[in-house]
């Protein structure tokens, strides 16, 4: 799956972990999906999964990885991946925003992907077919760009990846879950709280002022393919400066982390925080609380790879530097009725040795 920013990989057997020590648990709501990890997890655990996103890259990683079933799709996708890889670049768009006005990727990948883009669009294919090409693509670019994880800006001098040639490969679908099909959509995210229904719903807001719009651009544009007007250095689409977030804004996070609370359609929240957020644990177990009976976990781990190599400006020069190498990630499990702490932290604590598929170091 892409690098980004927040993923949830290093936890995903913690959570998966969490939501299997309890009873009676077979649809899974994920209202801030994201690359779908989360999803891609629980789904092969077997649960049906209902992911939301408001942005198009993020929905339509979450129909490949959550919606879409292998028995459906992977016969068609193995035979047009194959057919797609085939073709020769042909420099458009995409080649001349993010390989020439700026340096995402190198040219001749770039035409790579305009020519699998364009070939994608005239096909007119069913949605979630169409999804998985389109992740294929995504993930085959995001091997051979040259940043840190983030589109905000990209390397003064090329990542050794970004001269490798573009590869595309089919993406891990999954066998339909053994709890029902999945289902993906692309709201706000109070409106799918109040729309969705599940057992349990899974919570990774935003946590500060950084938009993920502004941060994957790029895959936004890819998936959208809607030759948007470009501002800036990194060629960014026009609509970053208008498309706000309440979660993005330390004045109107707490309204908006609450409204979610009070509105999702659940017996059990699963809420994921970093402490490098607008809003303090205390303040989220407290809002949480209103709900029920609260569990928390406490989880440290390394911060991602552009946070530890400090900051720079768009000429590449360092401007700042690195505060701290680590961050803590707190994990708070809320049900109506206590919970038995014990056999919880057991199982979370097992966590690292519970078996989630792909396995870590798979292609």
């Amino acid at each position: 799956m892409i690098k980004y920013l927040g993923s949830k990989r290093v936890l995903l057997p913690r959570i998966v972990a969490a939501v299997r020590a309890l009873d009676e648990i077979s649809t899974v709501v994920d209202l801030f999906s994201g690359t779908s990890r989360v999803g891609h997890a629980l789904k092969s655990a077997g649960y049906r999964v209902l992911a939301n996103d408001h942005n198009a890259y993020a929905s339509t990683l979450a129909r490949c990885y959550v919606q879409a079933d292998a028995e459906d799709v992977l016969r068609d996708t193995t035979r047009l991946v194959a057919e797609l890889a085939r073709l020769p670049g042909r420099p458009g768009y995409f080649t001349d925003a993010f390989c020439v006005r700026s340096r995402f990727f190198q040219p001749k990948n770039g035409a790579r992907v305009d020519a699998i883009r364009e070939a994608i669009a005239k096909k007119s294919l069913p949605p979630e077919l169409e999804s998985v090409l389109l992740v294929s693509l995504m993930e085959a670019a995001d091997r051979v760009d040259s940043t840190t994880g983030v589109q905000m800006a990209y390397l003064k001098q090329w990542a050794a990846r970004a001269h490798r040639d573009l590869e595309l490969r089919v993406p891990a679908v999954l066998p339909r879950a053994r709890h029902g099909k999945g289902a993906a959509v692309e709201l706000d995210a109070i409106e799918a709280a109040r729309e969705l229904e599940g057992d349990l719903v899974y919570l990774d807001p935003p946590y500060n002022q950084h938009r993920y719009l502004a941060n994957y651009h790029v895959w936004e544009t890819l998936v959208r393919w809607d030759q948007p007007a470009l501002y800036g250095v990194a060629c960014k689409r026009e609509d970053c400066r208008t498309r706000a977030s309440d979660f993005n804004s330390r004045r109107r996070i707490g309204d908006a982390i609450r409204a979610v609370i009070r509105s999702a359609r659940a017996r059990h929240l699963l809420v994921s925080q970093s402490d490098e957020g607008f809003v303090e644990p205390e303040q989220m177990q407290a809002w949480l609380a209103e709900r029920g009976h609260v569990t928390s976990f406490e989880i440290d781990f390394k911060r991602y790879v552009g946070a530890q190599i400090g900051i720079f400006d768009p000429r590449g020069r360092k401007v700042g530097s690195v505060s701290h190498l680590r961050n803590k990630e707190y994990l708070y499990l809320v049900s109506p009725e206590p919970l038995d702490p014990v056999r919880l932290e057991r199982a979370v604590e097992a966590a690292p040795q519970l078996p989630l598929w792909p396995p870590p170091g798979s292609p």
